[in-house]
C-alpha cells in the first residue's frame, strides 16, 4: 500500500541565530537574557570584591552585587516569527578591560543589542563604538530603570551621534515580550542592512535633559 501524504506539512526548520546582548557596566545584559531564555540561562555572575572597587565605578549602581566576568547564555525559540527563528544569546561582560572578550563572542554573529542605562550615558560609550568599529549591525534599547529619567529615543539617538539607520527603542529588561521585541528588531535590522550595505561610523556625545 503506498503511503499517503501528511494532512499537515512539516515544519519548516528553523533560522539558527546567535546575537550578542552588550552594554555597560549594569545595565541589564543578564537581566534580559535570563528574561527570555527558555532554558535554565548559563551565567558567569560573581560577587563583587573591594578589589574590585579601583576599576568598577558603582556610582549610580550601588546596589549592585555581582557582576559578569565571562559570558551569559541563554536560548529563545520564536516560531511563531514570520520566518521561525532559534536565537543563541551571548551576553557579554560590561567592563571596558574585557574588550578582547567581546571580539570572540562577536564572532559569528548576526548583530547585537547594546543595551543602555541613562543614569550612566558614558558606559555606553565604548559598546556603541566596538559595534560601530567591526560593522556589525546593531540596535540601542534604552532600559527604563526604576526611578530613572525617561527620555524620548530620538534624544538618546543625538546623544550618542548615531547614524538615522540604527534603531533605538525602549524596553524593560525584566519583561519577556519587551526584550523579544527588541530581538527581533534586530534581526530585521541586521537584514535591512545586509542588503543595503555598511552604515557609516559615528561618535558619542552628551545626552540633553527632557
Amino acid at each position: 500500500m503506498a503511503l499517503r501524504s501528511p494532512s499537515h506539512p512539516q515544519s519548516a526548520a528553523p533560522t539558527v541565530l546567535k546575537i550578542v546582548i552588550a552594554g555597560g557596566f549594569g545595565a541589564g545584559k543578564t537581566t534580559a537574557v535570563g528574561a527570555v531564555s527558555e532554558i535554565t540561562p548559563l551565567s558567569t555572575e560573581e560577587y563583587l570584591t573591594e578589589a574590585g572597587a579601583y576599576v568598577d565605578s558603582l556610582e549610580g549602581v550601588e546596589a549592585k552585587q555581582m557582576t559578569t566576568v565571562a559570558f551569559d547564555f541563554g536560548r529563545l525559540s520564536l516560531p511563531d516569527a514570520p520566518e521561525p527563528l532559534e536565537l543563541f544569546l551571548f551576553g557579554t561582560p560590561g567592563q571596558d578591560r574585557f574588550v578582547d572578550l567581546w571580539y570572540d563572542l562577536s564572532r559569528g554573529a548576526v548583530g547585537a543589542v547594546v543595551l543602555i542605562d541613562t543614569r550612566r550615558l558614558e558606559s555606553s560609550f565604548t559598546p556603541v563604538s566596538f559595534f560601530e568599529d567591526i560593522g556589525l549591525p546593531f540596535v540601542v534599547a534604552v532600559n527604563h530603570f526604576d526611578g530613572a529619567h525617561r527620555y524620548h529615543p530620538e534624544q538618546v539617538r543625538t546623544a550618542l551621534e548615531l547614524h538615522s539607520s540604527v534603531p533605538v527603542v525602549s524596553c524593560d529588561a525584566r519583561n519577556p515580550s519587551h526584550v523579544a521585541g527588541v530581538l527581533l528588531t534586530l534581526v530585521g535590522h541586521a537584514m535591512n542592512k545586509a542588503l543595503a550595505g555598511p552604515a557609516h561610523p559615528t561618535s558619542a556625545n552628551t545626552l540633553q535633559d527632557a
